[in-house]
């Protein structure tokens, strides 16, 4: 599965991006902000991710632009209760932070939530990190005036996470680019 948006492509991963995904990623100012990317990252960790088998109903892609890696966005299960819960994960590599491009990778991942048979997505922040919280903000989420403990680990320790909630059947769907 592809998704083209106005400027990116969302695109599988494959074995020969695992350099451009560690370059991208062995940051610790991007790995600080997500909760599951080991730290340090690497080469070998890229690898793996590469590697990785696609599940239809949790998709990851790599946000691309003119065959540049700008970073990765997916859908995760949320936990082992098996209940539909997914949880919107992405990173951006540090030169192309501001840029508006976490805000349009995310609204092409709702798109294919929606299209893949989700109803509700989830996704939180750490609270040090509040670009994040406006990207969330503008693709739709609401806080959901929880927040919990999770390990950071580029910051190497638990750190607050504020949590948000979209309701897929609340939203407009987007056009699907051609």
């Amino acid at each position: 599965m592809f998704h083209v948006t106005e400027r990116l492509l969302l695109r599988p991963a494959w074995p020969e991006d695992a350099e451009a995904i560690f370059g991208g990623i062995s940051d610790e100012g991007v790995v600080r902000n997500l909760a599951s990317a080991p730290w340090p990252y690497r080469r070998e960790d890229a690898e793996s991710f590469v590697s990785r088998d696609h599940v239809a109903a949790y998709p990851r892609f790599l946000i691309t632009q003119k065959s540049r890696l700008i970073g990765c966005i997916g859908i995760d299960q949320i936990g082992e209760q098996g209940d539909g819960s997914v949880e919107l994960g992405y990173w951006i590599a540090r030169p192309y932070w501001g840029r508006g491009y976490a805000t349009e990778a995310a609204r092409g991942m709702i798109d294919i939530a929606r299209l893949i048979g989700h109803t509700r997505l989830s996704a939180g922040h750490f609270a040090d990190n509040p670009a994040s919280g406006r990207v969330l903000r503008k693709v739709g989420f609401r806080p959901t005036g929880q927040s919990a403990r999770r390990h950071s680990c580029g910051g190497g320790e638990a750190a607050e996470c504020v949590l948000f909630s979209l309701d897929l059947a609340d939203q407009p769907q987007m056009p699907i680019a051609a």
